[in-house]
């Protein structure tokens, strides 16, 4: 007869050992992963995590003209940088930019990827010429549109004076700036959003339409029914981008209105870059840069806590 106690050591040593083996599998794949990982981690944690990191060590100190910290003040930085007007009148800014390029943008770039993807002869150019923006640097789009606002030759202003209306400081005038740079904003970001929708709008079945034919569907029953629930995808996806593309906006705002007149074009991020570059005062353009990244990083999550829901894949 077999020893009992014996058996049940037997298998507790065999559990053990199993235990073992299953335990040096877990770290080997473990370490084939951190290997195959380990070119992303070192390019992020120089490019992305370092950065990050210092940028929230410098908001804590003032520094001298090098960048070098010399004293260390807490969070005098921001309570400083929150009471400063031209601060709030940055953010201001800044959400009144946001809300006039993204839905329009979006809305814009929407009407146009539906009509272009019907077909229809010769439609293949008006795609070309609707995504051709998206090929044009934000250099050179600036300097176009500098020269439409400009004051006495500029083509805007031309056209207003064959109505009789007096010419605009589209960059000059307080009421006019931060609206100017949204249109030149709203142009250069339509090429990008009209391409990936267009992309969308062709991913969609086909048969959907052919089934609403032939049940007598309407084209605007289709599409309120059919392509704005099977695009929401990639909506969502565009207006997510558009957004945190609206906060980091700094090209266009240098070359048309370095932040002026009276900071109403002052966008957080070309704050930043005056604090930083012109003053010298790293610790608050610092703090400036930690706020932008949590607000980014808020409306994001809410985009997809809100937005998300509303969201058809197929």
């Amino acid at each position: 007869m077999s020893n009992p106690t014996l058996e049940s050591l037997e298998n507790e040593i065999s559990e053990i050992n199993f235990e073992q083996i299953k335990k040096k599998q877990r770290l080997k794949s473990f370490a084939k992963g951190m290997l195959f990982l380990l070119p992303s981690i070192v390019l992020f944690g120089a490019f992305l995590f370092y950065p990050l990191f210092k940028t929230i060590y410098l908001s804590f100190f003032l520094t001298n003209a090098q960048g070098e910290t010399t004293v260390f003040v807490g969070l005098q930085n921001y309570i400083d940088m929150f009471a400063s007007p031209v601060f709030q009148q940055s953010m201001k800014s800044t959400f009144l930019f946001v809300l006039y390029t993204v839905p329009t943008t979006v809305v814009i770039a929407l009407f146009l990827a539906v009509l272009a993807n019907e077909k229809l002869k010769g439609i293949g150019l008006f795609r070309t010429i609707f995504s051709s923006t998206m090929g044009i640097s934000v250099a050179a789009a600036s300097v176009f549109w500098l020269y439409m606002f400009h004051p006495s030759i500029g083509f805007l202003n031309k056209m207003l004076e064959i109505f009789g209306i007096d010419a605009i400081g589209w960059l000059t005038d307080p009421k006019w700036a931060l609206l100017a740079v949204s249109a030149t904003t709203i142009w250069m970001n339509l090429g990008f959003t009209f391409l990936i929708l267009l992309g969308g709008l062709q991913s969609i079945d086909s048969y959907l339409y052919e089934s609403a034919d032939i049940d007598g569907a309407s084209y605007f029953y289709k599409l309120r029914r059919i392509t704005i629930p099977m695009l929401s995808p990639t909506l969502f996806f565009v207006i997510t981008v558009t957004i945190i593309n609206a906060f980091q906006t700094f090209g266009q705002i240098d070359i048309l209105t370095q932040g002026g007149p009276q900071n109403t074009t002052n966008l957080i991020v070309y704050s930043i870059y005056r604090e930083a570059f012109a003053n010298y005062q790293f610790g608050t353009a610092s703090a400036q840069s930690i706020v932008l990244f949590i607000i980014i990083l808020v409306m994001t999550v809410l985009q997809f806590k809100l937005g998300e829901r509303k969201v058809h894949y197929q």
